[in-house]
């Protein structure tokens, strides 16, 4: 059984909001919630450095974030030497 390398498989467990995420997204998501217990606020270069992406990519990407109905609230905070993105749970 062969799948298209650009179709994207959806976990039929995810709630609609996280459904509508793009990998990256997903993947920005998990690392979020997988750190948010030891830290609160993150930069998008230190989160594209643990994801093998560029700080852009993850600017890019945080939008989807910071406006759905998920788990954590997510807010730009400042951006002093990068963005700072603030995440609760």
């Amino acid at each position: 059984m062969s799948t298209s390398p650009t179709a994207e498989t959806q976990p039929a467990s995810l709630p609609a909001a996280e459904s509508d995420l793009t990998t990256k997204q997903r993947r920005i998501l998990a690392y979020l919630r997988d750190q948010v217990d030891t830290q609160t606020y993150f930069k998008s270069r230190l989160i594209a450095d643990e994801l093998d992406m560029s700080a852009k990519e993850v600017g890019a990407n945080m939008t989807p974030l910071v406006q759905g109905d998920m788990d954590l609230t997510v807010e730009k905070w400042g951006y002093s030497s990068g963005t700072t993105w603030m995440v609760t749970m």
